[in-house]
């Protein structure tokens, strides 16, 4: 029976067997491994204790035995391993099959999910490329009205220009025609805008002669307004820059930063017009201001701050002070000018006296209190600029 070849160490069927001399028998590795984890040499089914550690030696019977045992019972069996060995097999077999179900289950999915996201993709750049397209069309409108619009004004700028240019060759031709007149009427009649002007007959013969309707001023500085470092002569007619600081009672309407007089008399309707010498000056400037100009302190000389100024600068530079800044370029270097102011229309105009020619004009101002001509004489320093400013004394004809 296979319990007679069996180690009673190992519960197996021996292997290398060896006997004890109690009889017993053990596999001789078994055997040998118990003796050397056992204080005393015994035997490990019937715990007889022996004197001295037997020599073991292998039971070569015993072991054919045992080897013919194993033998039989293998070709006992061969069936049983058999099946064994086939329904591992299936179970692979059957495994591999889930796996290879899983596989294609996962890749699947996997398609089902990488269409999903194809589609909505094109979806999202479908949506986004029609955006574009609109958002390109609409910049395309826009920048055509834009374009559109700025041909528009383009051709009105042309248009007003070209009757700008149509209108200035016929004035200057009609100044050359008067370029030897001494008449100081007839040159601003000629040179104004007609709207400062009309016809009309005063005559007993009924004679009809041309007549300007605004009035020529004899303007006279105002010392009250006159900064401390200006010196007016008493007539009122003349402004230099002085050596020092008078002293002089602190008005609210004198200027105390730049070197500035205003004339006495303001105007808050109709035309005027006056003249000033600037004749042997470097620096100037000529015009006229509203009544709430800033005094105390900085401003810049425009229109938004209320004044409307032509000025000389470092002796050969003329500009008109219309924020921005006009550079005016000027055929001879006037020594007498002239300012005619249309309140109404809303127009400032300077001119060259001795060359009657125009200089410059403001239009289209708007003015809503009263203006006063407006002088400086600029500083002067060693010496230089210390020309006057002299105010012409101009009767009416």
């Amino acid at each position: 029976m296979k319990e007679q070849f069996m180690c009673s160490v190992c519960l197996d069927v021996l292997t290398d067997p060896v006997s004890t001399p109690c009889g017993h028998n053990f596999c001789r590795t078994c055997l040998t491994h118990y003796w050397d984890n056992t204080p005393r040499c015994l035997c490990p089914l019937c715990k007889e204790t022996f004197t001295r550690r037997p020599e073991l030696k292998i039971n070569t019977t015993l072991r054919e035995v045992v080897d013919h045992f194993k033998k039989k019972s293998s070709l006992d069996k061969p069936d049983t391993q058999l099946g064994k060995t086939q329904s591992e097999v299936q179970k692979m077999i059957q495994d591999r099959l889930k796996k290879i179900k899983e596989i294609k289950h996962s890749l699947e999915l996997g398609k089902k999910s990488t269409e999903k996201e194809i589609a909505d993709s094109i979806e999202v750049f479908t949506a986004l490329i029609r955006a574009i397209e609109r958002s390109q069309a609409e910049l395309l409108q826009v920048m055509e009205e834009k374009q559109k619009a700025a041909e528009r004004r383009a051709e009105g700028l042309i248009k007003d220009l070209e009757q700008e240019i149509t209108d200035l060759k016929r004035r200057d031709t009609e100044l050359e025609q008067l370029s030897h007149t001494e008449d100081h009427l007839h040159l601003l009649q000629v040179s104004v805008p007609l709207s400062a002007q009309r016809q009309h007959s005063t005559s007993q013969d009924n004679t009809p002669h041309a007549e300007c309707i605004f009035l020529l001023v004899d303007v006279t500085l105002d010392p009250d307004t006159a900064h401390p470092r200006l010196i007016l002569c008493n007539d009122g007619k003349q402004v230099s820059y002085g050596d020092g600081i008078q002293n002089l009672p602190d008005y609210p309407k004198r200027f105390d930063r730049y070197p500035v007089v205003l004339g006495t008399e303001g105007f808050s309707s109709g035309k005027f017009y006056y003249e000033v010498q600037v004749k042997g000056k470097t620096y100037w400037d000529v015009g006229v201001a509203r009544e709430s100009i800033n005094r105390k302190g900085q401003y810049t000389l425009s229109p938004q701050n209320g004044c409307w100024i032509v000025c000389l600068r470092k002796g050969n530079e003329y500009k008109a002070c219309a924020g921005p800044t006009v550079i005016l370029f000027l055929k001879e270097k006037p020594q007498t000018v002239g300012v005619f102011v249309d309140y109404e229309e809303g127009l400032v105009s300077f001119y060259d006296v001795e060359a009657r020619s125009h200089i410059y004009s403001f239009t289209g101002q708007s003015f809503a209190e009263k203006i006063y001509p407006y002088f400086s004489p600029f500083t002067s320093v060693k010496g230089t600029n210390s020309a006057p400013l002299i105010i012409s004394r101009i009767f009416k004809t």
